[in-house]
């Protein structure tokens, strides 16, 4: 698949890149306020104008939800058995906790399930796992890199001063109001967001440090015990056992919780210095992983 090797293409130029002598260590944080601050919040504008909301949406927008609160859940509980310190908790919950739905996802539903299974990725990235980094992931970012003096009214401020988090809000009103971007406006927002895959990935190259002495095999582990069987498995029952949702919309849900960690939960949970190391190492492993994954689960699910 063309993504995939444009995944380990990029990641391979950050890390040979990181090697060169001379080459800024700041070299990430710009990728990442150019990512955070340019290319998220046009991909944002640009592609939440034009969903249109129904009922029986809720599925597809409610998967990231449920595997994050489960995310949460799991490595609070497994804390004090595996001794992690807050700042590794909160890398984990944030990297296990959310799909790359956009740049994995979208690629392997539109093979698996055709157009209408890209239209539901989109809706499931953008007001699903997007809106879950925004809000959800900040404040987790919020509490755990600062727990010592931790305040709602901080954690909301970092919310809300979230630029893609901001631009989501605005192009909500937008897609309430009926509004929609002309050509010209489509052409520049698509521009502007086209580059975030390879800046993403790229930056995470530039970070990716499998030294032993910055390797948490243990935590790196349970990270994608969570991420690669525990998310699909938590979806499998709810939407298929117990709702009885074996459609094709059911089972692309399924999919979309056994892919690899969201690009955008890495960089968030390196800006917020919640074990960087390992953050990377999430979403650098856990997204060729899972691919094997995807056929694991989509062969099995043909039995239902």
């Amino acid at each position: 698949m063309t993504n995939l090797l444009l995944l380990l293409i990029c990641l391979t130029i950050g890390v040979f890149l990181r090697k060169l002598k001379g080459f800024s260590e700041d070299a990430p944080t710009v990728l990442n306020t150019i990512i955070i601050y340019v290319c998220l919040p046009a991909l944002t504008f640009l592609n939440t104008t034009e969903i249109h909301f129904s009922s029986h949406l809720l599925l597809p927008v409610l998967m990231p939800y449920i595997i994050y609160v489960g995310s949460f859940i799991f490595f609070n509980l497994l804390a004090p058995f595996i001794k992690i310190d807050d700042n590794t908790k909160g890398a984990l919950i944030l990297t296990a906790g959310i799909s790359s739905i956009s740049f994995v996802g979208f690629p392997i539903f539109e093979v698996l399930f055709g157009k209408e299974g890209l239209q539901y990725g989109v809706l499931m990235s953008q007001a699903g796992s997007f809106v879950v980094c925004g809000t959800l992931g900040i404040f987790t970012a919020s509490y755990y890199s600062s727990s010592a003096d931790f305040s709602f009214g901080r954690v909301g401020i970092n919310i809300f001063k979230f630029p893609p988090f901001v631009a989501f809000c605005l192009a909500l009103i937008l897609n309430l109001s009926n509004y929609h971007f002309p050509v010209w406006g489509q052409q520049i927002l698509d521009k502007l967001g086209s580059p975030f895959s390879f800046l993403a990935l790229l930056s995470i190259g530039l970070q990716i440090n499998f030294n032993k002495s910055q390797l948490d095999l243990k935590a790196l582990f349970y990270g994608l015990f969570y991420k690669l069987f525990i998310a699909p498995l938590l979806i499998f029952i709810i939407y298929m056992l117990i709702l009885g949702e074996y459609s094709a919309l059911g089972k692309l849900c399924v999919i979309g919780a056994t892919l690899g960690s969201m690009n955008t939960a890495t960089i968030i949970a390196v800006t917020y210095k919640l074990n960087p190391s390992l953050a990377t190492q999430m979403v650098s492993v856990s997204i060729p992983l899972s691919l094997l994954n995807v056929c694991i689960w989509y062969g099995l699910m043909q039995y239902f």
